[in-house]
């Protein structure tokens, strides 16, 4: 049994170096609205991409996002992405998290959206963002809009 899992801990390891995986940290900001209303977002991000092959690839990500108004708290993310690697800068994904409340009166919410990221050249990017949240409970749903500046490492 043992050697069995030398083995594959072995195998895994030969075959890390072939893969282009990257975990990566962002500062963003934008906008959400909803309701006649919007307002100012700013958030941080930190995240995970493995390659499935060699133009595609799934990723896990956590978050911290902080709408500009008074009487609203930090609401963390917790989610995955999934895409396609366009070219050797380019990545197009759908995303999808589960976000906690973002003021003590509000609701938890599960968001679901698409983005872009843009490799600038070495380790920074850029990355654009659309997200509808699906709230619940009779309240109304709300959609966001953020750019990002971030690190890949």
């Amino acid at each position: 049994m043992r050697l069995v899992a030398l083995s594959l801990i072995a195998s895994l390891a030969a075959a890390s170096p072939a893969l282009a995986d990257e975990s990566r940290v962002e500062v963003r900001g934008g906008v959400v609205w909803g309701s006649g209303e919007s307002d100012a977002i700013a958030g941080v991000a930190a995240g995970h991409d493995w390659d499935l092959g060699t133009s595609s690839f799934v990723g896990a990500e956590v978050s911290a996002d902080k709408v500009l108004t008074d009487n609203t708290r930090v609401s963390f993310g917790f989610g995955g992405r999934v895409g396609a690697k366009l070219s050797e800068t380019g990545k197009l994904y759908a995303a999808a998290s589960y976000q906690t409340k973002p003021c003590s009166g509000c609701e938890d919410s599960v968001s679901v959206g698409a983005g872009y990221q843009h490799n600038f050249g070495g380790n920074l990017y850029g990355k654009v963002e659309y997200r509808r949240f699906l709230v619940g409970n009779g309240v109304r749903d709300y959609n966001g809009a953020a750019a990002g500046l971030g690190v890949k490492f």
